[in-house]
């Protein structure tokens, strides 16, 4: 197969009218979603849409969305998904940035989409769940191997500057869909809860693309709502949980505030969590409740879904995020330039089928982190223990140097998420006049208890060496998240030194 849409068209020959999304209002099956495909495939074809053209949406999980993707494949088109609950502006952004065809808007299913295309003049779809704005005449086919090789364009979420879009391959995410599914022994008999926007590589890679090459059916979500995630499990076969840590602190909240103990789960047999980094007590919490050992993996928009995965059925008391897969590589790198011993710290590089082709029209950006031989320098600290798995620590540009030491901040985070009424953590340093780093904290306190910052301190003086040890700590009311599950704490720290 050379094309994502090849792997949806292989899953219709075989069983057409087996059911594949489960919405709130009904089910569509292969061969219905195949018709809608094939009508935007001619819908795009008739205004001018030609292979290596970018196709935007402004989008919610829906039918429609996943239709896009596979019509823009169909044509030889880039998906560009935004969600649709990013401001004008950025929207505005992200289609100059894509420097997009047309744009299309989940309107159906979206009161934000429906909200952006009041903005502009909009046409009709064949498919009434969108609309569509003006073809630009103006946007430039991107020609030659590279307009072949892309299938989309995933934007970063920009939490150290400004967006970047990663362009996906075809064989990446092919590649990806097959190690997810493989990882999980994915079958026609599982279904996964997908409320991850597709708009993300964790939704349209862990939980579109993978599900479509194991024949895998998907209960569609537009929006997270943690009763409809318990009642699914309960009563609509749900054999698949997914999703960002926050999510798993949000359901494991709910299931307090109804005083359930464990949910009613009799299908479940994989629950997964990726895209920011896991807490100990966390994990060891979701698998207490859930009765199932509790899956991590690394991964990152720029390698097509993951890098490394956790073995199926695997119990470990520890965050480990796995095992390289499939077709990739994986270097732990010291700041000179040399591998540094399993067990060390450093910086985490990878290469393989996975590895986009760079950064769209920013070659200057490219060029900053594809280093010679072809690996990406992803600028996540981690290591490798003696079995292989991989450990991330932090991020490169996040580690705090306080007295001449390096400070990880993950380490003062986990320490502060094991006192009691602590829900999220946020540590990050600031630069002081003399080059020297303070270390702030910033606590957001489970529902309902009040944070005793004197007794958080001794707490946190008692596990800490005097260097990792908070200068500041902040109660918070709540985190500033981006919408894959990421706390910004820049935003954070800007937010306490302005007041």
């Amino acid at each position: 197969m050379k094309r994502i849409h090849e792997l949806f068209d292989q899953r219709v020959a075989q069983a057409p009218q087996q059911v594949f999304l489960w919405l709130p209002d009904g089910t569509v099956t292969l061969a219905a979603l195949a018709q809608m495909v094939d009508q935007l495939a001619d819908e795009m074809r008739a205004d001018g849409v030609r292979g290596g053209d970018r196709v935007l949406v402004a989008a919610e999980n829906c039918t429609e969305h996943v239709a896009l993707v596979l019509a823009c494949s169909r044509v030889g088109a880039w998906a560009c998904g935004v969600n649709a609950r990013m401001t004008a502006a950025e929207i505005d952004g992200f289609v100059r940035k894509a420097d997009a065809r047309v744009v299309y808007f989940t309107t159906g299913i979206s009161a934000a989409a429906r909200a952006h295309a009041a903005l502009q003049p909009t046409r009709a779809s064949v498919l009434p769940g969108l609309l569509r704005g003006a073809v630009s005449t103006a946007a430039t086919v991107q020609e030659g191997p590279l307009g072949e090789a892309v299938a989309a364009i995933i934007f970063t979420s920009g939490t150290t500057g400004q967006p970047k879009g990663v362009m996906l391959t075809h064989a990446g995410l092919l590649q990806f869909a097959k190690v997810s599914a493989q990882s999980r022994a994915l079958s026609t008999a599982d279904r996964s809860y997908a409320y991850l926007p597709m708009t993300h590589i964790f939704g349209l890679g862990t939980v579109l693309m993978a599900s479509l090459h194991a024949g895998a059916g998907l209960v569609m979500r537009s929006q997270f709502d943690p009763a409809d995630v318990f009642d699914t499990l309960a009563h609509q076969g749900l054999t698949q949980l997914q999703g960002p840590p926050a999510m798993f602190t949000r359901l494991l909240a709910w299931l307090d505030s109804q005083g359930i103990a464990h949910p009613v789960a009799p299908d479940l047999r994989y629950v997964y969590t990726g895209a920011a980094p896991l807490d100990l007590s966390l994990k060891r919490a979701i698998e207490a409740r859930f009765g199932q050992p509790l899956h991590h993996g690394y991964g990152l928009s720029e390698y097509a879904g993951a890098l490394t995965l956790c073995r199926r059925g695997e119990w470990r008391d520890d965050t480990s995020a796995g095992y390289l897969v499939e077709g990739a590589e994986l270097r732990i790198m010291g700041p000179d330039g040399q591998d540094v011993p399993r067990g060390e710290t450093g910086e985490i590089w990878m290469r393989g089928l996975g590895l986009m082709p760079g950064y769209f029209r920013d070659e200057e950006i490219t060029a900053q982190v594809i280093q010679p031989g072809g690996w990406y320098a992803s600028g996540d600290l981690g290591r490798q223990s003696e079995d292989g798995a991989l450990h991330v620590v932090g991020r490169l540009k996040e580690m705090i140097i306080r007295s001449g030491f390096n400070v990880y901040p993950g380490e003062v985070e986990a320490v502060l998420l094991r006192f009691a009424g602590v829900k999220n953590a946020a540590v990050i340093g600031r630069t002081l006049a003399d080059g020297n780093e303070d270390i702030y904290a910033f606590i957001e306190p489970q529902a309902g208890a009040h944070i005793d910052l004197n007794a958080l301190q001794a707490h946190a003086h008692a596990q800490l060496a005097p260097y990792k040890r908070p200068s500041v700590m902040h109660v918070v009311p709540d985190m500033p998240m981006t919408l894959s599950g990421k706390i910004l704490k820049r935003e954070l720290l800007a937010q306490f030194t302005s007041a």
